[in-house]
């Protein structure tokens, strides 16, 4: 067989590792090596999610030699930019209703769950105060760390889950710190000079955090549903509808979400992320 009747044309490649990856099969990198002129993908998404996408976009250049230029930012922020004029090729919002809006005004063509978060009591290594359930937030001489004043959702966030506990007053009242930042909380939990405070998961997992901290589930009921939801869709003006379809396929397969749950979300393919999906509307 002649040399060029072995080569596929990229957008016939991407059509077949979409299929692919959405099916969940694993393909080598050797065999997803594209042999055509490299392209550009455009990803914007909430700036939360950075730490899984840097290795997730990584891992698909690996693959298939599309280069991706990516922006991790307040989603909001972002959200305004697309619901005016700017143009990216593929969005992964916080937020179900920024999705939904897009879509409603013909920006975004579709959109898929991603991941979710997770709400969880953070306490030192070790945890020397010996925090078991958001209660002990209340004991005497427990040491709390707030964030009330941090750009949403983190600040309030934390005051939805306190006030549906019930336990906000007693909690404030022990707070030795309640700021505008959840990365000085978590420092300071880090450092040992409080002994607990409320995060999200995928903080306690940044490198400057990691093994520094113990990390107590919050009952389901008290968290706030709103910040809860990631989705990922692909844009009206994407340049290359193929790749970014393919792309998307990836992230959702086994082998892109498998950075989202190390980075400490729950993966929207596991079982707890199909659940969510159903209460929350995705």
């Amino acid at each position: 067989m002649k040399e060029d009747k072995k080569k596929v044309s990229r957008r016939s490649f991407l059509k077949a590792s979409g299929l692919a990856v959405a099916s969940g099969l694993l393909v080598s990198s050797g065999a997803m090596a594209l042999e055509s002129e490299t392209k550009n993908l455009q990803v914007w998404s909430c700036g939360g999610l950075a730490e899984a996408f840097v290795p997730v976009n990584k891992e698909f250049e690996q693959m298939t030699g599309v280069t991706i230029a990516y922006t991790g930012a307040f989603a909001a922020a972002l959200g305004k930019s697309l619901l005016g004029n700017a143009k990216t090729d593929v969005f992964a919002p916080r937020v179900l209703a920024l999705a939904k809006k897009l879509k409603d005004e013909g920006k975004m063509l579709w959109h898929s769950p991603l991941c979710f978060t997770r709400y969880v009591l953070a306490t030192p290594k070790g945890n020397p105060a010996g925090i078991r359930s958001i209660r002990d937030m209340t004991r005497q001489g427990i040491r709390v760390v707030l964030s009330f004043g941090a750009s949403p959702p983190g600040g309030k966030a934390t005051m939805v889950i306190l006030k549906k506990s019930g336990l906000i007053e007693e909690a404030k009242k022990n707070a030795v710190f309640n700021g505008d930042c959840v990365q000085r909380t978590t420092t300071l939990l880090a450092d040992g000079k409080a002994d607990v405070g409320i995060v999200e998961q995928r903080i306690a997992r940044l490198p400057e955090f990691a093994g520094r901290l113990e990390t107590i589930p919050i009952a389901e009921r008290y968290l706030p549903p709103v910040p809860m939801t990631f989705s990922i869709g692909m844009m009206r003006w994407a340049r290359d509808p193929d790749v970014a379809r393919s792309y998307i396929n990836f992230v959702l397969s086994s082998k892109g979400q498998k950075h989202f749950e190390r980075a400490g979300f729950i993966p929207a393919i596991s079982e707890g992320g199909r659940r969510l999906a159903g209460k929350y509307g995705v």
